[in-house]
C-alpha cells in the first residue's frame, strides 16, 4: 500500500529571506526528508518553496518565514481554524540560523503534525514511573552544536523511533547524527517533555543553562487551549531561540559551508552552459545553403506532415 504524501509548503514574508534564499533551503530540506527521515520514520512527503501564501495549495502544510512572529522566540507549530499544521518561523540575517530553524519545524510537523502524539516510556524523573512523552523529534538536541549539513545548508539532528527503548543497546542509533547516545538522553540547549501519569502534571528536563540538566514542573496543561506542543514552544520559545542562535561556528557535524559548496555548484554550472551554448549555436546558425546540410525549412523524411497529425487528433488513429 502506498503511503500518504505530506506537502511542506515554504514561503517567506520577511525582507531577510528572497525566492533564491527560499528555494535553496526548501532543495535541502527535500533532501533531508527523502534520505534521512523518511527511511527512519516511514514518512513520504515533499518540501516545495512558493514565492506567496497565496500560491500555496490548499491541501499544503505552510511554514512561513517572518521578520516578527509576534513573540521572542526561535518558531512554532500552530493549528489553524480547521485544524491543520502550519509554521511560523522567525527570519534570520544568518541564513545557518533560520535554516536550522526550518528544519526543525519541518521535521516535528511531518514526524507529529498534530502536536499532540505521546510515547510511553520510564521518566528520567527517579521518583516517577511509567510516564507518556511528547513526541519532540529535535528538541533533545536542537541546538546548534549538533545540526548539520545538506547542500551547504544548516539542518536539525533528530532523534530515532529508538530514543524511547527502555534500555541503551550497542549499535543502535538514538539521533541521525549519533550526538543522543542513549535513550531519553538531553544535550546541552535541549530539552525533553513528559506528562506524569498519577499527577498528571507536565514535566520538563531542559539544559538550557549550567553544567548539567535540571527537572522544571510545567503543570497541568490542556488540548483544548491547543496543542501540548504549541503550549510547549511558548513556554520554552527564548531559550530555544538561543540555543540554535550560535549558528554554524559551534556545529560539529556541520559540514561544507554554502559558500565551499558554491565553488562546486558554479564550476557545475559553467561547464554546462559551456555545452548548452554549443547546442544552441548550432541550432541557432543559418542551415540553407550550407554546404552538406539539407535546407532549413526541410522537415525529416519520418515526420507527418502537418495536415496528417490535425487528422490523427481529430479522428484518434494513427
Amino acid at each position: 500500500m502506498s503511503k500518504l504524501i505530506r506537502q511542506i509548503a515554504l514561503v517567506s514574508e520577511s525582507r531577510k529571506v528572497d525566492l533564491k534564499e527560499l528555494t535553496a533551503v526548501s532543495a535541502a530540506l527535500q533532501r533531508q526528508v527523502t534520505r534521512d527521515v523518511s527511511p527512519i520514520w516511514d514518512i513520504s512527503a515533499t518540501v516545495d518553496a512558493f514565492a506567496t501564501l497565496e500560491d500555496v495549495p490548499i491541501n499544503y502544510w505552510p511554514m512561513i518565514a517572518m521578520d516578527d512572529i509576534g513573540y521572542d522566540g526561535a518558531a512554532g507549530i500552530h493549528l489553524d481554524k480547521d485544524g491543520q499544521p502550519f509554521a511560523l518561523i522567525t527570519s534570520s540575517n544568518d541564513h545557518d540560523v533560520w535554516s536550522l530553524t526550518a528544519s526543525h519545524e519541518c521535521l516535528e510537523m511531518l514526524v507529529d503534525p498534530f502536536g499532540n502524539r505521546l510515547m510511553a516510556g520510564d521518566s528520567p524523573k527517579r521518583d516517577q514511573g511509567r510516564v507518556s512523552f511528547l513526541v519532540e523529534v529535535c528538541d533533545p538536541s536542537e541546538a546548534a552544536d549538533f545540526a548539520y549539513s545538506v547542500n551547504g545548508v544548516m539542518v536539525s539532528d533528530f532523534y530515532t523511533p529508538a530514543f524511547f527503548d527502555p534500555v541503551t543497546a550497542d549499535g543502535v542509533r538514538y539521533s541521525f547524527t549519533s550526538a543522543i547516545r542513549e535513550p531519553r538522553d538531553v544535550l546541552p540547549g535541549g530539552y525533553l517533555t513528559w506528562q506524569d501519569a498519577e499527577t498528571e502534571d507536565w514535566w520538563q528536563e531542559i539544559w538550557f543553562d549550567g553544567a548539567q540538566s535540571t527537572f522544571r514542573n510545567l503543570g497541568k496543561l490542556s488540548a483544548m487551549n491547543g496543542s501540548i506542543r504549541a503550549q510547549v514552544d511558548r513556554i520554552t520559545a527564548e531559550a530555544r531561540s538561543k540555543s540554535m542562535a550560535r549558528g554554524r561556528s559551534v556545529a560539529t557535524a556541520a559540514g561544507l559551508t554554502r559558500s565551499v559548496v558554491r565553488r562546486s555548484t558554479s564550476a557545475k554550472a559553467a561547464s554546462l552552459r559551456a555545452q548548452i551554448e554549443k547546442i544552441v549555436g548550432t541550432r541557432a546558425e543559418p542551415m540553407s545553403g550550407a554546404p552538406g546540410q539539407p535546407e532549413a525549412d526541410a522537415a525529416p523524411s519520418h515526420r507527418r506532415s502537418a495536415p496528417a497529425v490535425s487528422r490523427v487528433l481529430a479522428t484518434g488513429r494513427g
